[in-house]
């Protein structure tokens, strides 16, 4: 087990069984904030609305020390005393804030519910369908798409190839891409149980986790498009994306996640996740000199992508991205 000293923990840490819990709710919607204070308010109400009662619904947010507005007020607020609040004692890092969430979920399912998404109406009575329909399975998540800062609608998400219901090989579709965010996907306590909690890195440490969980258990879905997850300045300007930190540390969740994969597939799976990922940080660098115009940054995910797959797609968006730096120089 790992050092509770250790931010990043390097082996997944333990999510202990529930000692004398007679009588659980279904659901543990877990929140975990840190300075997302502007986002709070819309995210707890989206819970409220579609609200099962306390005997069916735990609702507590995990506060990491937030400095950009008293959460702990904010909660009461809003919740009038539905919603409890745990603060950690000291700032312990998003890996270890999940690890809290999770280990205090009373829940026999575990929603991770960040701080700054959003749930829309009928989500939790679509999961509870799913469980229902398919008591097998570990994990069920259902579609989502991309909003911005002012709650706008930017994008889709990838649709997953399968009708509703238990996705067959989910393990090899999701070993591919990482078709999921983490707001659109809820766990079974007990499979956190068998598995352990998140490790190892804080960008691309879902997608670990969602192999994993693929690997070891049936995983349904379904199509309907009932979850939000905010892209926001903070997203896009990351010291991750200056730095091509995000690419050092997808790297290390292919290479880490290609154990859990078909033998005779893995290699040939992780080659199709690299070169994925590729596309994905070549499109990353316009976003990031959109938002910021940072060479450092758009140079960062440009020349990371190159390294993964050099292909049609990264090639020719690479060009477009020096083209674009070398005009603002000329400029200047």
């Amino acid at each position: 087990m790992s050092s509770p000293l250790e931010r990043i923990p390097q082996q997944p840490p333990q999510i202990l069984p529930l000692q004398n819990a007679a009588h659980r709710p279904l659901f543990s919607v877990m929140v975990p904030v840190y300075n997302c204070y502007q986002y709070i308010e819309q995210n707890l109400r989206s819970i409220l609305q579609q609200d099962m009662g306390p005997d069916k619904m735990q609702i507590e947010v995990v506060d990491d020390g937030s400095t950009d507005g008293d959460v702990q007020a904010l909660v009461l607020q809003i919740g009038n005393g539905r919603i409890t609040y745990y603060k950690q004692p000291q700032n312990v890092g998003s890996l270890r804030n999940f690890e809290t969430c999770i280990n205090r979920a009373q829940g026999h399912l575990v929603h991770l519910f960040h701080g700054d998404d959003i749930v829309k109406n009928g989500f939790y009575a679509e999961i509870e369908q799913l469980y229902t329909e398919f008591p097998e399975i570990g994990a069920a998540f259902t579609g989502y798409h991309y909003i911005n800062e002012k709650s706008e609608k930017i994008w889709n998400n990838t649709l997953i190839d399968a009708p509703r219901g238990v996705i067959d090989n989910f393990v090899i579709q999701i070993g591919k891409n990482q078709l999921l965010q983490t707001v659109s996907l809820v766990v079974k306590r007990s499979t956190y149980e068998k598995l352990g909690c998140f490790y190892g890195v804080t960008y691309g440490e879902d997608w670990e986790m969602w192999v994993r969980i693929a690997a070891n258990f049936p995983v349904a879905h379904s199509p309907k498009v009932l979850t939000e997850y905010r892209v926001h300045n903070s997203n896009l300007t990351s010291v991750n994306h200056h730095s091509g930190r995000n690419i050092r540390e997808i790297v290390q969740v292919i290479n880490t996640f290609k154990q859990y994969l078909p033998p005779a597939q893995a290699e040939a799976i992780a080659k199709i996740a690299k070169k994925n990922a590729a596309e994905q940080f070549a499109r990353m660098a316009h976003t990031v000199w959109h938002h910021s115009y940072s060479v450092k940054g758009a140079l960062a995910q440009t020349n990371g992508a190159l390294s993964l797959h050099v292909g049609k797609n990264t090639l020719m968006s690479a060009l477009k991205m020096y083209i674009k730096i070398l005009i603002s120089y000329k400029k200047k």
